[in-house]
């Protein structure tokens, strides 16, 4: 991959400016889910321990290029302090405070700093490049370690890549994408896709790659409905996208897609539903089918333990409801369980394996999820454009 690495830079006595993912979900001012913070952990205490003072960018939500203060990342920062044991500067006004003096004045080795949510910067997801130049500007180098938002052309994963002097990849950025490509591009045989999700149209440029590399593979959520179409089978009331059956077809026959058999349904879908089990051709017209059933659920965990690898993004059902939730625990403890080597990576999958305790029982799990599909996908990652064209500018000019 050629692209400059933190390994390769002296940091030491350097302001170090790092956009990362902390794109966690909140239950008011609290962290409800910390996967991203911690994940950030080895690249924040590496650069601390090399002497560099560290300048945290992030994204939280979508507040839609202004302030909002539902979305501040100040409840991130207070919880990241606590995690690290030592104080976390909060910067809201970050210009006056990193832009008004040169980077090496004043730099504190080992501190940490946050600053306040990059998408209140109107021109952040326009790729503004005035934008990216001022977060360039705020240390003497930039660090890419933002694998969550490496798929989005943005101010502070693109264009600040561009303006900065020194800008390189970080550790868990170039980690996250060695694992998932070798998954994809290098796999143990056979390679079993679990994928899930509500329909076929968000991830129907996966499920065509996946029908080109991957051996079997196993489709759960709303999407199934639509491949259960596209064999004549009734899905009831379920959701479905009848205009999708032909893309259905063609992936069927591209490779090994077993189809349920089996389905629990109910009439109407909420937490208070009553899940009746069906056979596939016993499907009601006005069901719901809202889970794989318990016989396809087994049908699917023999795969999956008989796999070289798995690569899993999304559930087989509405697991919040519990009594929808079957399918997916069934399916998520085989992956846990399969000498195969696993990679999962999406919210839904992250909150199942949570959910499900199987924290540390999958060899790798994303802290992306359009990320993790884009590179599913075959397709580049702009930020790694990015980060490729930085290091050529710098060859070519040495």
């Amino acid at each position: 991959m050629n692209v400059h690495t933190l390994d390769g830079i002296d940091i030491a006595g350097k302001r170090v400016a790092i956009r990362v993912d902390l794109n966690v979900p909140l239950n008011g001012n609290e962290v409800a889910n910390d996967e991203r913070i911690r994940a950030i952990l080895p690249t924040l205490t590496l650069c601390r321990k090399r002497g560099a003072e560290v300048v945290l960018l992030s994204h939280l939500g979508r507040p839609k290029g202004r302030p909002d203060a539902r979305y501040s990342l100040q409840p991130v920062a207070d919880y990241l302090a606590q995690l690290l044991n030592r104080p976390v500067a909060f910067v809201s006004n970050w210009r006056s405070t990193f832009l008004n003096t040169k980077p090496y004045d004043g730099v504190r080795p080992g501190s940490v700093a946050m600053l306040e949510n990059v998408r209140f910067e109107k021109g952040e997801e326009l790729n503004d490049p005035n934008l990216g130049g001022e977060f360039a500007s705020i240390g003497e180098v930039y660090v890419m370690d933002a694998f969550g938002t490496a798929h989005r052309a943005h101010a502070s994963t693109c264009a600040a890549i561009d303006f900065a002097k020194t800008a390189c990849a970080g550790p868990l950025l170039l980690n996250e994408i060695d694992s998932i490509e070798r998954a994809v591009s290098n796999p143990k045989r056979p390679l079993v896709a679990v994928i899930g999700g509500s329909k076929v149209s968000g991830k129907l440029q996966v499920l065509h790659r996946l029908a080109d590399i991957a051996d079997t593979i196993l489709v759960g959520g709303g999407m199934a409905n639509t491949f259960l179409l596209a064999h004549d089978l009734h899905v009831g009331n379920s959701l479905v996208e009848p205009d999708l059956v032909g893309e259905a077809r063609s992936i069927s026959s591209a490779t090994n897609v077993p189809l349920p058999t089996d389905v629990m349904a109910c009439k109407e879908l909420a937490s208070s539903s009553i899940a009746t089990l069906r056979r596939i051709k016993e499907v009601q017209n006005d069901d719901i089918i809202a889970d794989i059933g318990p016989i396809t659920a087994r049908k699917f965990a023999s795969l999956i333990r008989d796999a070289g690898t798995v690569l899993w993004n999304g559930p087989m059902g509405v697991f919040e409801f519990d009594q929808f939730g079957e399918g997916t625990r069934v399916v998520s403890e085989a992956i846990a369980d399969t000498r195969a080597e696993t990679v999962a990576g999406g919210g839904d999958t992250i909150a199942a394996i949570d959910r499900n305790g199987l924290r540390g029982e999958i060899d790798y799990v994303s802290t992306g999820g359009g990320a993790f599909l884009h590179l599913i996908e075959g397709k580049e990652l702009p930020a790694l454009g990015a980060l490729k064209n930085h290091a050529a500018r710098i060859q070519a000019t040495s």
